[in-house]
């Protein structure tokens, strides 16, 4: 009888920890998200800015500008969830990129002094949401691990929990950077 009872008690305390790790890594990505979207808040502060300074100088990327706006509209709104608010920030982030490549064939821009502050903010707060996306990444894969592997997928299914996506890199981002291009830019 006393063996049954202890093995009763290994098995429940078995169940607390994995319960307890489970809630752990699930409100840790609940505190690393957070962390992304204050970043975030930031950055969609600077970006009315950025389209008005970019507006009077580029005519042909007037389609971007609108899509960032959109896509700023729609991040601001609330109402998202983590999922959607990851997904809707990758495809801003790549509408951003675009916008700052498309900068360097105006040279007027460049040489704005309201432009280059604007880019200096915004290039910091890029590093901060970097900064913020890798431990957001980390402890998401933490938690995807423990939603999909024996036993506590077993827990994770009781609880509900699904896996969560992570911030993507840019397909640009990917490519090789040519140092060719670089010296003779």
């Amino acid at each position: 009888m006393t063996t049954i009872l202890v093995i009763i008690g290994i098995v429940l305390l078995l169940f607390i920890v994995m319960y307890n790790s489970l809630i752990g890594k699930k409100n840790n990505v609940e505190n690393a998200f957070g962390s992304v979207d204050v970043m975030l808040k930031k950055r969609y502060d600077l970006i009315p800015n950025l389209v008005e300074t970019v507006k009077q100088y580029m005519t042909h990327e007037k389609d971007t500008l609108t899509q960032i706006t959109e896509l700023r509209t729609k991040a601001m709104g609330g109402g998202l969830s983590s999922d959607e608010k990851v997904s809707l920030e990758n495809q801003l982030t790549k509408a951003l990129g675009g916008i700052m490549v498309a900068v360097e064939n105006y040279p007027d821009l460049k040489a704005s002094n309201n432009f280059d502050l604007l880019q200096r903010s915004w290039n910091e707060a890029e590093e901060q949401i970097s900064a913020a996306r890798r431990s957001y990444n980390a402890t998401v894969t933490a938690y995807n691990n423990g939603v999909e592997m024996f036993p506590t997928n077993v827990i994770a299914q009781m609880l509900n929990y699904a896996r969560k996506e992570v911030f993507e890199i840019p397909e640009t981002e990917r490519q090789n950077i040519s140092a060719k291009d670089l010296f003779n830019g």
